[in-house]
């Protein structure tokens, strides 16, 4: 059994075009989450899904028992693929995923899904700082554009600059070709 686990964060209907918080690239994000996910199945990884939701009723976003917080059907867990329900950004605060993992024995993460600047840089950081190698597929991930002080900055940009980020000392950054080559 391999000691890889791919966690697949937050690819809930939240972030589609008819979601609250649409991500900018999410369509070209889900493919390749796709294949990323289905060479796991295919290798016998463990696919950990991840699924946001507010810890209140009513949250403007990611609402528990609405449609939002549903994963999206093309990247859905199957049977028996656990999925850990989280509150926080980081995968790993205040849930049972690291327990998870280590009861697996999984020795390396793969990280895909949304947002880039949010919940993939803490997931990963995390994961990191509990001593697991990290590999983020970065076009498996998708993010939005953001505003700072008057500036705006383009998703594209956001998504670059959390990727450097997490590059520079978290995580090996790699496109889907190179993940799956």
């Amino acid at each position: 059994m391999s000691k890889r686990a791919t966690i697949v964060v937050d690819l809930q209907n939240e972030y589609l075009p008819t979601g609250k918080l649409p991500l900018v690239g999410l369509e070209a994000a889900l493919a390749h989450a796709a294949r990323v996910i289905a060479a796991a199945r295919a290798q016998g990884e463990l696919l950990v899904h991840v699924r946001h939701e507010s810890a209140e009723a009513d949250a403007p976003f990611f609402a528990p028992h609405t449609a939002g917080v549903q994963i999206i059907p093309a990247v859905a867990a199957r049977e028996g693929e656990p999925v850990i329900v989280k509150h926080h950004p980081n995968s790993f605060r205040g849930t049972a995923l690291k327990e998870l993992l280590d009861a697996q024995g999984i020795t390396e993460v793969v990280v895909i899904g949304a947002m880039s600047h949010m919940c993939i840089e803490a997931t990963s950081r995390a994961a990191a700082d509990h001593g697991y190698p990290v590999t983020v597929v970065h076009d498996a991930c998708a993010t939005m554009s953001l505003s700072f002080e008057g500036t705006d900055v383009p998703a594209a940009q956001v998504h670059a600059a959390s990727m450097a980020a997490l590059g520079f000392g978290y995580a090996s950054i790699k496109t889907t070709d190179q993940h799956l080559a």
